[in-house]
């Protein structure tokens, strides 16, 4: 039996394999104790198979956990006082950052303060050049005598991000040393070790981020792991990361920048395998719709985008991350999403969230503000004596009221229309997302289909999906909690780089075949150790290059060839090519092309994934009124979601709902129930008011 459990802002998802079979449950979040969430997430699991939840953990070989946890804490400023030691005469990496800004125009805006104040900004004597060469000695010396200052400066981790450790990190590695004994239990981060990429800002934010996250992490899985043996979990622990893969919960804590965005991370993992599994066109647009945000990715041939350039908070206000990490936007629109009229009559939905606590109004926990879910409550989507299965009663008195008080009578309009605003505002939001992440990406939303993820997923995606022009739909069974889902059908990996320059016109296929040995000795280093048993092993090589002159690179595929010889070097050049003209449509074959860093991947496919399947139950159709705006009320089918026939085709307006989620079906669109339990549709317009024949 193996488990994954997503933690997310509002609630904490689990998915059991249990001898081939899926289930998904639910439980909402304890911010102040995410653990306690997640073992009370199998409290409900273990109820719902009638036996102890120390029974159920006891039956577990693996665990993959997937958690906001430090990304929380860095949004929050809630990280350990860490101290950034930098090359002498190069103190400002942190401050001045890349460029780039929002509301140009608006000279109001206060300068972002960097990731770690100047006042625990320390200058190393000490220079390494370009080619690896030492300029100037390590001040030993002068190391000792910032180390004492970091300890009256109660210093609680340390980032050492010298120039060029990239090309020979001997300095950098002394300076570990050095701190190590000087300055014992406090953690050290080396740059060239966490992230070694060529720009200065993005490694330097890299350890910084990672250093500070260490004692809260080290803190977390330790705490983590620990609980777990004490309920009865023998099995091994897994964190995901956001790369988008799955490591070992020991080596997340040494290096815990991995687990940024590692919840988000996964849903793109989970939305390709289903796309592949039950649609039929050539993209997938991901969508995850949790109780806070809305996260938003694109799967090109199959292929999980990826970037550099990951923002924790704003972007060009926030933090970079500067490490390699799956491409996923989000906003601020989910189920728990705060719905407000501003002073000037203007409607607004989010950012702000109702979270875990005390959540939307009519989960009764003394929230007082409308949000999304109670909209969606008021509007007839969801049955106040069925939400989660029945564990938890909605009030619908105290979401009418709230609607009403709120929002209906400060814009002069009934409940029904109130609400309908909210829910269309919401959709609109989520819609922006999406068409700003696709059009960066050159993708026409009318050739994907678009994937349904998370709880709140049900609500908008059909809508969605008209108003993109969609020609598919999926929701999967496993969607409700797809994060997790994806956490679980996900590969053990992990990536290596090693930064070295060549060009086209004199490639030095000696220096870059070293380069690739030894990367494919780290990588095979992984598969022997954390990946022993593994059913299916491989190592992928990529290059990151571009033409002359370029400021930003693009990866090209090596695919398992750790060599190159001249006619491998041909297929490379046009490969790029082909990626550039893909990128950019437009491509120069007769340029040359500088080739920057080199990476090496290596899979681990720990076991198969278990096909979803659907289970069938009675087959009964109630009805219910809905409100549908632009169409108005309407009379719906409501349809349990084990309770619609498979490979039936049937129209909406309709409901289909579960335990943990309730998929709203347009007027006008069509749907069916495939094997593997997946609600597919095909959006439609809506049908005009006299062809619904009163229903």
């Amino acid at each position: 039996m193996r488990f994954a459990v997503d933690t997310g802002g509002t609630f904490t998802d689990l998915v059991v394999e249990d001898e081939g079979h899926l289930s998904v449950h639910k439980s909402s979040t304890v911010p102040s104790d995410p653990v306690q969430g997640i073992l009370d997430a199998f409290d409900v699991a273990a109820a719902e198979r009638g036996c102890s939840r120390r029974d159920l953990l006891g039956r577990g070989s693996m665990l993959v956990h997937g958690t906001t946890r430090g990304l929380n804490a860095v949004l929050t400023k809630k990280v350990a006082r860490t101290a950034f030691l930098t090359t002498e005469g190069h103190p400002d990496v942190l401050l001045l950052r890349e460029g780039g800004r929002h509301d140009i125009f608006d000279q109001r805006q206060p300068y972002p303060e960097p990731y770690v104040p100047r006042s625990l900004t320390f200058e190393v004597p000490e220079r390494v050049g370009a080619q690896g060469e030492v300029v100037r000695e390590l001040d030993e010396a002068a190391v000792a005598a910032l180390a004492d200052r970091m300890r009256r400066e109660d210093v609680e981790a340390v980032a050492v991000c010298l120039l060029w450790s990239i090309v020979n990190p001997v300095h950098e590695l002394r300076v570990g040393e050095l701190l190590e004994e000087l300055l014992p239990g406090v953690p050290v981060t080396l740059s060239h070790q966490v992230n070694p990429c060529v720009r200065e800002y993005r490694r330097a934010s890299a350890t910084a981020i990672d250093a500070s996250l260490k004692p809260l992490m080290t803190a977390y899985i330790s705490g983590l792991q620990g609980r777990l043996r004490d309920a009865g979990f023998t099995g091994r622990v897994l964190m995901v990361t956001s790369a988008g893969g799955a490591l070992d919960a020991d080596d997340v804590a040494r290096a815990p920048i991995h687990s940024l965005n590692s919840g988000p991370a996964m849903a793109p993992v989970a939305g390709r395998y289903f796309a592949d599994l039950d649609a039929a066109a050539p993209m997938a647009i991901v969508a995850d719709t949790g109780g806070t945000s809305y996260d938003v990715s694109v799967v090109r041939n199959g292929r999980i985008p990826w970037t550099r350039e990951s923002w924790i908070g704003e972007p060009f206000r926030g933090h970079m991350t500067g490490f390699p990490s799956v491409d996923v936007r989000s906003v601020g629109a989910g189920g728990g999403s705060i719905a407000w009229v501003d002073g000037g009559g203007l409607l607004h939905v989010g950012p702000q969230s109702a979270g875990a606590v005390p959540g939307p109004v009519c989960y009764g926990r003394g929230g007082t503000r409308p949000t999304m879910t109670d909209a969606c409550l008021v509007l007839g989507y969801l049955d106040p004596g069925y939400f989660l299965g029945g564990r938890s009663a909605l009030d619908l008195d105290a979401a009418r009221a709230a609607i009403r008080e709120q929002i209906a009578e400060p814009l002069g309009l009934d409940v029904l229309e109130a609400a309908g605003a909210v829910y269309r505002l919401a959709t609109e939001r989520m819609v922006g997302a999406i068409e700003e992440i696709t059009g960066q990406k050159g993708v026409d939303p009318a050739q994907a289909v678009l994937v349904g993820g998370g709880g709140a997923a049900g609500f908008n995606t059909v809508a969605i999906a008209r108003r993109l022009g969609c020609r598919e739909v999926i929701v999967p069974v496993m969607g409700p909690a797809l994060s997790a889902a994806g956490a679980l059908i996900s590969e053990l990996s992990r990536g290596f780089e090693t930064t070295f320059r060549t060009t086209s016109e004199a490639f030095d296929f000696a220096g870059v075949n070293a380069v690739l040995e030894d990367l494919a000795a780290e990588a095979r280093d992984f598969v022997d150790g954390p990946g022993a048993g593994a059913v299916e092993t491989s190592v992928e090589f990529s290059v990151e290059a571009r033409y002359p002159s370029q400021v930003w690179e693009l990866e090209v595929q090596l695919g398992e060839q750790g060599s190159l010889d001249g006619e491998g070097l041909e297929r490379l050049k046009k490969a790029f090519h082909e990626v550039h003209r893909d990128a950019f449509a437009v491509d120069d074959p007769g340029s040359p092309i500088e080739f920057e860093s080199w990476h090496a991947k290596a899979r681990c496919r720990i076991t198969d994934p278990v096909l979803p399947e659907a289970v069938t139950n009675d087959g009964v159709r109630r009805e219910r009124d809905v409100y549908l705006p632009g169409t108005g009320l309407v009379r719906a089918d409501v349809w349990r979601l084990d309770a619609v026939p498979v490979g039936a085709e049937l129209r909406g307006p309709a409901v289909v709902e579960s335990a943990t989620t309730t998929i709203v079906i347009d007027d006008g669109a069509a749907f069916t129930r495939r094997g593997s339990g997946t609600i597919h549709v095909v959006p439609g317009a809506p049908a005009a008011p006299a062809e619904r024949g009163g229903k």
